[in-house]
């Protein structure tokens, strides 16, 4: 079976790797004889602050919170209210195809295999997007619905997401349709509103434009998540000292043989995809063909 394929089946996989006890340790502060009374106690304080209604209380879900707050149920807690909120405000997302949003293409994209230190390397490029054919609403969609199928997963749990944020192209035509709503709702899915541990988002390729660009984000950037901001402008030297070249695409002066764009990703994932995966993304609000794989009869 080829890497490529091994890579897609982990994407849908649900197994806690024993292995990964060190690196939750080091990433998420999580310890194995701790853990489950951090999950009781961050059950209890759902139940008894009466700030969310989630629609899942098991240990799993519980779980994809406390590791991205550092094992804190009460940051947990928190995460998890304004995870409850922006689905509540933003439900109009959810209501689409998945996996017709293949036709964002390559605005997004990700490097396999993923950095032992920076977690999945993911790219946003927004200059890339084709403002005049697809909706900023659909590229919005695109990023949640990377979110939620990241959340999934115990491995990206633990290892955590770093974002690239390429300007390269970016133009009046793009800013022109971005809103203060789109600007929230971007920066929420960067972790802000969401279950997914970033370890730092840094912005390349970048001119005068960014001032205008930028300026509609940070009212909704967290005081706290100013320290995991990076600017590096055009120079890759810079955003070598925090990723090392081994995981980058060429773009960035690195050797990462894999970047899988979004459209691919996507495709993939709805092959691989699983019944739990599809009751989970209906679940959310998402539309998902019944058409189930076959990848496992063929391998």
């Amino acid at each position: 079976m080829p890497f490529i394929d091994i890579a897609f089946a982990a994407e849908i996989s649900r197994f806690e790797d024993p292995e990964f006890e060190e690196v939750a340790r080091r990433n998420c502060n999580e310890d194995p004889y701790k853990r489950q009374s951090q999950i009781e106690e961050l059950r209890s304080m759902v139940y008894e602050r009466g700030m969310c209604n989630p629609r899942r209380m098991d240990d799993a879900y519980l779980l994809r919170f406390l590791r991205c707050r550092r094992f804190i149920p009460a940051l947990a807690h928190k995460l998890m209210v304004r995870y409850e909120d922006f689905r509540r405000k933003n439900a109009y997302l959810y209501d689409c195809s998945a996996f017709g949003l293949q036709k964002v293409k390559n605005v997004y994209a990700g490097t396999l295999p993923d950095s032992p230190e920076n977690g999945r390397i993911t790219l946003m490029r927004f200059g890339r997007w084709d403002s005049e054919e697809i909706p900023i609403e659909d590229v919005v969609r695109c990023a949640l619905i990377m979110d939620e199928i990241a959340a999934m997963q115990p491995r990206l749990q633990i290892l955590g997401v770093t974002i690239i944020v390429d300007l390269e192209g970016l133009g009046v035509r793009h800013v022109s349709k971005l809103t203060r709503t789109v600007a929230g709702q971007i920066v929420a899915l960067m972790g802000v509103s969401f279950p997914i541990n970033i370890h730092a988002v840094h912005v390349v390729n970048y001119n005068w434009f960014i001032s205008t660009f930028f300026s509609l984000f940070k009212q909704f950037i967290p005081t706290a998540a100013w320290a995991r901001l990076h600017f590096h402008g055009y120079d890759m030297t810079s955003l070598h000292k925090h990723i090392d070249p081994e995981y980058l695409p060429p773009e960035y002066g690195g050797q990462c043989q894999y970047v899988i764009s979004t459209e691919e990703w996507l495709r993939k994932i709805d092959i691989f995809k699983d019944d739990f995966m599809v009751q989970e993304l209906r679940e959310l609000g998402f539309m998902v063909e019944s058409d189930k794989c076959k990848w496992f009869d063929e391998w």
